[in-house]
């Protein structure tokens, strides 16, 4: 590879989504030529699109060219990526399979800015890039990469049962993987919702029970839940599901949000509850999700947009107004 010129989709200073031009220049030796064929659309993208970068960080793509040294992928091999491009690997994080922590992370918002999802082509490491089973389309498997891979995370690595009782609130871009991920780990998976819209579909991915939140002024749910996971689009009144949780349960705020946490002191105290803060997986734990994923068929419900300026344009304006379900991916023209 001499070089090759990318067709990237940015954001810009007024929000409006900018079609231009990067050049890339020849492979090194631990680098992987992509041809992206779908990207997803996620909620943090909104927080980028007035930011001069490449949104999308969920991208699935087609080997094109690797580097010298790379071993692990070879040409027309499916590919992905999420918010973990590259780490030190040499700090007590990475040492120990957390490079998600590591303190020289390069993450999505922050490093490669020239890259993302919405482009023809990137450039990744090919110790950062994921091969996608054969049992999951390349669909499917964008808001894996982000989506996916979050509610995985919190659920993997802390200590979650199958004999566990495992609140979920909201039925959507997260809530819905949360979900069957939960239902496939053997759990009892209740749900929460403002309106009973998504009953009969939360109930279908493998909601064991269905609760509406709107205008109840205490919930009443039985036996009280060990886990519970923040996946709306908003914090959640904290008063409001303290009062359902066991001893020693465990609260995962996967929400993006720039508010301030308040809780109340004393029942959080006298109970143990643990504030677990969770966020996209390190690479081991990334790998187990889409082998789980794919033995257990869970698939993201996902609208699919053409990977142009007006396709992006559309797939934003959908996600702002909430119309999205669940998750949007653009798909490039073959």
């Amino acid at each position: 590879m001499t070089g090759i010129d990318i067709t990237v989709f940015k954001g810009s200073s007024s929000g409006k989504i900018v079609e231009s031009t990067n050049h890339k220049d020849g492979l090194k030796s631990d680098e992987v030529l992509l041809k992206i064929t779908h990207a997803g659309l996620c909620g943090t993208d909104l927080h980028y699109k007035t930011d001069d970068m490449v949104l999308s960080h969920e991208g699935i793509g087609i080997v094109q060219e690797v580097g010298s040294e790379v071993t692990t992928f070879k040409k027309g091999d499916r590919a992905g990526w999420g918010y973990l491009h590259n780490s030190c690997g040499h700090c007590d994080e990475c040492l120990s399979g957390n490079e998600i922590f590591c303190p020289e992370r390069a993450m999505y918002g922050f490093a490669d800015k020239d890259q993302g999802g919405f482009a023809s082509h990137a450039v990744w490491k090919a110790g950062f890039l994921f091969h996608i089973p054969d049992a999951i389309s390349s669909s499917h498997a964008a808001p894996l990469m982000c989506a996916g891979g979050t509610v995985f995370n919190a659920m993997h690595l802390y200590g979650m049962l199958p004999t566990d009782r495992v609140g979920i609130i909201g039925v959507g871009g997260l809530g819905h993987l949360a979900i069957q991920f939960a239902a496939k780990m053997g759990c009892q998976v209740v749900v929460f919702s403002g309106t009973e819209d998504k009953r009969d579909e939360a109930m279908k991915l493998g909601a064991t029970e269905f609760y509406v939140t709107k205008d109840v002024q205490e919930l009443k749910i039985g036996a009280p839940l060990k886990h519970l996971f923040v996946t709306a689009s908003k914090q959640p009144n904290w008063d409001f599901y303290l009062n359902i949780l066991a001893p020693r349960a465990k609260i995962y705020p996967l929400t993006v949000s720039t508010d301030s946490i308040t809780l109340p002191y004393m029942q959080f105290v006298v109970n143990g509850i643990t504030l677990q803060g969770s966020i996209c997986p390190s690479r081991g734990t990334h790998v187990k999700m889409l082998k789980f994923a794919a033995l257990h068929s869970i698939k993201p419900i996902v609208e699919e947009f053409p990977l142009t300026k007006a396709g992006i344009e559309k797939a934003m304006g959908k996600l702002e107004n909430g119309d999205v379900r669940y998750r949007a991916v653009l798909v490039a023209e073959k």
